[in-house]
């Protein structure tokens, strides 16, 4: 139900970026609901945005953002 919404809430969007950080703030959260909402039929355009000056760039979403909203690695060890 709340994933329907939100599809038609994305799919009346017109900024790519609000999209794509839509889904990166969705990831970094764990939303139950994220798993039945997939990006693919949102246009969330091509190449790199910047939505912060000084940001890292999301691999995934090709976004810059700061690094307390990028993902975290498996492999980082905390040392």
């Amino acid at each position: 139900m709340i994933s329907r919404k939100l599809e038609k809430l994305l799919a009346s969007c017109t900024s790519i970026k609000v999209k794509r950080l839509f889904f990166i703030l969705a990831d970094k959260h764990g939303h139950a609901w994220r798993r039945h909402l997939s990006p693919g039929p949102f246009d969330l355009g091509y190449g790199p945005r910047a939505l912060f000056e000084k940001g890292q760039f999301h691999p995934q979403y090709g976004v810059c953002m700061p690094p307390e909203l990028m993902p975290h690695r498996d492999d980082e060890t905390g040392a």
